[in-house]
C-alpha cells in the first residue's frame, strides 16, 4: 500500500493543534489517524499529540486482522484507553483542562478498510464508482441538518458550525462510530480534519484525487487550494492508496 500525508497550520492559526500519523505493523496493515486537537492554548496540541503517539505505540504491538470485526474491536478497546489516558491527563494538569481531539482513523488490509471516528474529522473514499464520505460529523451542524431543521446550503454558514457533539478525552467515556467497508485494487482512503473539509467541496476533492499525480503531490495539492480558499483553520490530510491490479506478466503473492 502507498501512503502519504500532511499537515498544516494554515493562513490564521498561530500554531497547528493537529496531529496526523501513518503506521504499518509487521503484518503490513496500514493505521492511518488524525487528530484535531481542542482546548485552550497549546492544550489542543497535547491532546491529539497523545492521541497519535499512544496509538503508534499500540499499532506496532499488533499483527494481522483477518476479519473486520477484529479491527473494529480492537480500535473500540484502544479508543477506550486513550480517552482516559487524555481525561485523567487534563484532570490532574490545570491547564489542559476541557482539552479534547477529534479522532478519525482507517485500519486498512488488502482485503477490507475499518474505519472509527469521533468529532467532525472526516473520512473518504475514492474508487471506480466515485467520490463519497464515509463519516457522519458529531457536531450540532449535521445533526440540524439531519432533522431537517436547516439546509446543507445553510450549514456551511452556520454561526456554530464548529459545536461538536462528541470528542475523544473531554469526558470519562466516548462513544465511536465504527464501520468496516470492502477494499479493492487501487482504491484511495482519504482523511483529513475540518480544516480541509470546510475549504473544498466534495467535487474539488475528486478532482485532485482524479489527477495522476504521486499521492504526496495529492496531499500537498489539497493543502495549498485549502490555503488558497482561506486558510483560516489548521490543514490535515492522510491518504492510503490500496496497489493496483497485477498487470498480465507481473508476479502476484
Amino acid at each position: 500500500m502507498k501512503t502519504a500525508f500532511l499537515t498544516d497550520r494554515g493562513k490564521v492559526r498561530s500554531h497547528n493543534e493537529d496531529c496526523v500519523g501513518v503506521f504499518i505493523n509487521n503484518a503490513g496493515a496500514v493505521l492511518a489517524i488524525i487528530a484535531d486537537g481542542m482546548g485552550g492554548h497549546l492544550a489542543g496540541d497535547v491532546a491529539s499529540e497523545m492521541t497519535v503517539s499512544a496509538f503508534k505505540k499500540l499499532w506496532s504491538e499488533t499483527g494481522d486482522f483477518p476479519t473486520p470485526d477484529t479491527a473494529e474491536n480492537w480500535l473500540r478497546e484502544q479508543i477506550r484507553t486513550v480517552n482516559k489516558m487524555i481525561f485523567e491527563h487534563a484532570l490532574t494538569h490545570p491547564e489542559c483542562q476541557g482539552m479534547g481531539t477529534t479522532f478519525v482513523g482507517a485500519i486498512c488490509t488488502g482485503n477490507f478498510a475499518t474505519i472509527g471516528h469521533i468529532g467532525d474529522s472526516r473520512c473518504y473514499l475514492y474508487n471506480s464508482d466515485g467520490f463519497k464520505q464515509l463519516t457522519n460529523d458529531h457536531s450540532l451542524v449535521h445533526e440540524l441538518v439531519r432533522s431537517g431543521q436547516i439546509s446543507k446550503e445553510d450549514a456551511e454558514n452556520h454561526p456554530r458550525k464548529n459545536v461538536l457533539l462528541r470528542a475523544l478525552g473531554t469526558e470519562s467515556d466516548v462513544q465511536m462510530d465504527a464501520r468496516s467497508i470492502c477494499v479493492e485494487n487501487s482504491d484511495v482512503i482519504l482523511l483529513c480534519s475540518d480544516g480541509l473539509s470546510n475549504k473544498l467541496s466534495d467535487p474539488e476533492l475528486q478532482n485532485i484525487l482524479v489527477e495522476n499525480h504521486s499521492l504526496e503531490d495529492m496531499a500537498e495539492n489539497l493543502i495549498v487550494l485549502a490555503n488558497e480558499n482561506g486558510g483560516e483553520d489548521n490543514i490535515s490530510v492522510a491518504l492510503v492508496q490500496l496497489p493496483p491490479e497485477p498487470k498480465e506478466g507481473d508476479e502476484a503473492c
